[in-house]
């Protein structure tokens, strides 16, 4: 990765995570210059905040799904429906 990465809403869970740990890998190996490890480092933080924000909405949806009187899903309603 000699390129910063384009970090955007659109990066789904599992192209930011794998993105993100392909920047952790870089910083452990440990010979990366100290300017490249500070942009490295960065670019991280935005995914692991990106990869937390999917997982937040995830964890919301899953509450939001009701279960009936057998503990079977009744209905799901949409995390942006509130």
């Amino acid at each position: 990765m000699t390129d910063a990465i384009k970090i955007n809403d659109e990066h789904n869970f599992e192209t930011a995570l794998q993105k993100l740990e392909e920047i952790v890998h870089q910083l452990e190996q440990g010979n990366v210059p100290l300017d490249k490890s500070i942009d490295l480092y960065e670019q991280g933080e935005k995914l692991r905040l990106l990869c937390q924000k999917r997982l937040d909405h995830a964890r919301a949806r899953i509450d939001k799904i009701m279960l009936d009187k057998d503990k079977q899903p009744a209905s799901v309603q949409s995390f942006d429906e509130d």
